[in-house]
């Protein structure tokens, strides 16, 4: 079974779900969110990942909110299940 690349952001909210992002790539230091952390500058820093750099991740830019995101991401990078 191939390991998920990122975590599934249902019952989250951005901070908890950024920093379980931040504990399973702690390698890259991501910065720890905080309740005034902006999502899309940190989302951004996603693709400095080294996992992530081929990958065709979609831009923050596009979303007007960081679950929309954080999903599309998440069904962008995950291994299908089956």
């Amino acid at each position: 079974m191939a390991q998920a690349l990122v975590y599934d952001p249902r019952y989250h909210t951005f901070e908890s779900w950024a920093a379980l992002m931040c504990e399973l790539y702690a390698a890259q230091q991501l910065e720890i969110p905080t309740q005034f952390t902006d999502w899309k500058l940190w989302g951004n820093g996603i693709k400095a990942i080294d996992v992530f750099t081929n990958e065709a991740i979609p831009s923050t830019d596009n979303y007007d909110n960081w679950f929309d995101w954080a999903a599309a991401l998440l069904g962008t990078v995950n291994p299908a299940a089956g």
